[in-house]
Order: structure tokens, then C-alpha cells, then sequence
């Protein structure tokens, strides 16, 4: 499968499908997982990061244990809007995914949602040694509910022709 527009998803999944989101570090991988009426996205687990093969391997497992039927990668846009070094890392490990793994796979702009995450955690005093532990995985679950927001509006905007009445 090849990566999609985020916005044409959901067209591509099953009915109680579920989509599992990346927060790909140089160091961990964070991962968060909707539920399967796609519209909440909770932090799973973090994944130490060793070699492509055993994060790959640990990733799948994850995959096939919740039944995940694709995968919403998030992309360190830098605040200018271009893409580094940074981006050019996370989108070959997501190609390098797809060689062994038969995904969707849509790319998501996570332009601080770690900064987010973090200053959530800061609100309600969590210790410095906490905030490690979970802020990736959150972080994943923030990129994730992102789009989950994203594909709930479309379908707001799809059910009526004038579009949201707010």
C-alpha cells in the first residue's frame, strides 16, 4: 500500500477499523491507538529504538495484536514550513515500513505536539522522571487525534452540503 492523503483514510478502512499513530524519534518510537469509531486517540506504549529490524519487529506486533489497519506517521515540519534532515529520517522509515508491511500509511504535521504535550503535563505537575516516560507515546496520541479531528470534520462537511453550523 502506499502512502495517502490523510483526508482520503478513511475511505480506505473497514467499518471498527483502527488507525495507530507514530511519534518516530531518533532515540523512541511513540505509539497511540484510536478506538474503532475512529474519534479518540489514546497513548499506547513507547518503543526504545535499536535497530530498524527490532523496531519494525516491535511495531508489527503491536499492529497485529490491536488490529490496526493503518498507520498515521507524524512529520517534523519545521516552523518555516519546509522539511530537514529530520522529515528525510522519518520518511525513510516509513518507506523502509513498507517494504516489509502492507499499509496506508498518511503523514501528519506534528508541529509541536510534543511542546503541547509537554506543557499539559507541566499543568497538572508532573514529576520531570513522568513526563519522560509517557511524553512520547502522548505525543503519538496528539499527532493521532489530529487527524481523527480532521477525518470527523470531513465527514460533518460531507453530511451537510453548507458545511458545520457553529
Amino acid at each position: 500500500m502506499a502512502i495517502c492523503n490523510p483526508s482520503d483514510l478513511k475511505a480506505q478502512l473497514q467499518p471498527g477499523a483502527r488507525l495507530m499513530g507514530l511519534d518516530v524519534g531518533t532515540k523512541t518510537i511513540g505509539l497511540a491507538l484510536s478506538d474503532t469509531r475512529l474519534s479518540i486517540a489514546s497513548p499506547l506504549r513507547t518503543i526504545a529504538r535499536k535497530r530498524f529490524r527490532e523496531d519494525a519487529a516491535d511495531l508489527f506486533m503491536e499492529i497485529t495484536k490491536h488490529q490496526v489497519a493503518a498507520l498515521v506517521v507524524g512529520l517534523p515540519i519545521a516552523m518555516d514550513g519546509t522539511e530537514g534532515p529530520r522529515c528525510q529520517s522519518v520518511r525513510q522509515f516509513t518507506k523502509n515500513l513498507l517494504e516489509l508491511y502492507d499499509l496506508p500509511i498518511a503523514f501528519w504535521d506534528e508541529r509541536l505536539s510534543t511542546a503541547a504535550v509537554t506543557r499539559g503535563m507541566l499543568e497538572a505537575d508532573l514529576s520531570r522522571k513522568r513526563r519522560a516516560e509517557i511524553v512520547d507515546k502522548s505525543a503519538a496520541a496528539y499527532i493521532l487525534q489530529g487527524l481523527l479531528d480532521r477525518l470527523s470534520h470531513l465527514d460533518v462537511v460531507a453530511c451537510d452540503p453548507k458545511g458545520p453550523t457553529l
